[in-house]
């Protein structure tokens, strides 16, 4: 599950309003606001639908490894085809890519 750090973080990243965000999720805005400034918390239906909208819109949520959690940006296609040209690795990178 993501915090509400993540979701703004992601947010930012896949350049969606709290509108839109609250649009491709089913969840308020004012639920969005409260997670994201640490005043509330959604239920857990609420953050997984938040966490799939911006997986689908293409971030990525990294969780906690030892160095803390994170977000960052799916690869484009072309990305993805320019490192496995340079990894030399020839598989797919299917599950980076933005659709």
């Amino acid at each position: 599950m993501i915090n509400g750090s993540q979701c703004r973080a992601a947010r930012a990243l896949v350049e969606f309003s709290c509108e839109r965000l609250a649009l491709s999720a089913g969840v308020s805005m004012e639920s969005i606001l409260h997670f994201e400034a640490k005043l509330s918390e959604p239920t857990d239906d609420e953050v997984s639908a938040l966490q799939s909208a911006l997986e689908e819109a293409g971030a990525v949520f990294i969780p906690d490894n030892g160095r803390g959690i994170g977000v960052r940006l799916k690869f484009s296609k072309s990305d993805a085809r320019r490192i496995a040209i340079l990894e030399n690795e020839g598989g797919i990178v299917a599950p980076d890519r933005v659709p």
